[in-house]
């Protein structure tokens, strides 16, 4: 189980540094740096969604579902910074130029969320359901303080 956790940190650890060195503007138009991260944010949010129903007890709580759903928003929350490119905060968006004039809290709080998530999916393979409320409500809490600052309405 040790062996796993220090994989599972490792490769989590290695995915991080890889996106953060390819931050590059790999974008031709703004609108697809938006398209992209929006993108990615949906399928977090569906992710999410899930298992906060799973906690809710809207549906029913399937400890390997809710897993899956965990790793990937560990694995997701690794891309929208991407993103977040300078100018793509004109179009059809609903970030705030704020980001860019306050772009080192903004990339700490992307930071935490996605450290967050990653000890999320770790909980998740637990058999501990308060340890997995927690880092739920944890993840949830970094998401949340990033869109209150940083999001439109």
């Amino acid at each position: 189980m040790k062996k796993q956790l220090k994989l599972t940190l490792l490769a989590i650890a290695a995915t991080a540094v890889t996106a953060t060195a390819v931050h590059a503007n790999n974008f031709k138009e703004s609108d697809d740096a938006i398209h992209y991260r929006q993108s990615a944010f949906g399928l977090i949010a569906h992710n999410f969604g899930d298992m906060g129903a799973m906690l809710k007890g809207k549906k029913p709580f399937d400890a390997e579902v809710f897993a899956m759903r965990a790793q990937n928003v560990a694995a997701l929350s690794q891309l929208p910074a991407e993103g977040f490119v300078a100018g793509s905060d004109k179009g059809e968006t609903e970030a705030l130029a704020k980001i860019w004039a306050e772009k080192t809290d903004f990339d700490a709080k992307m930071t935490a969320f996605q450290d967050n998530a990653a000890k999320l999916a770790i909980a998740a393979k637990s058999e501990d359901k308060d340890a997995i409320k927690a880092a739920f409500m944890n993840t949830g809490k970094s998401c949340k303080g990033c869109h209150d600052v940083y999001k439109k309405d």
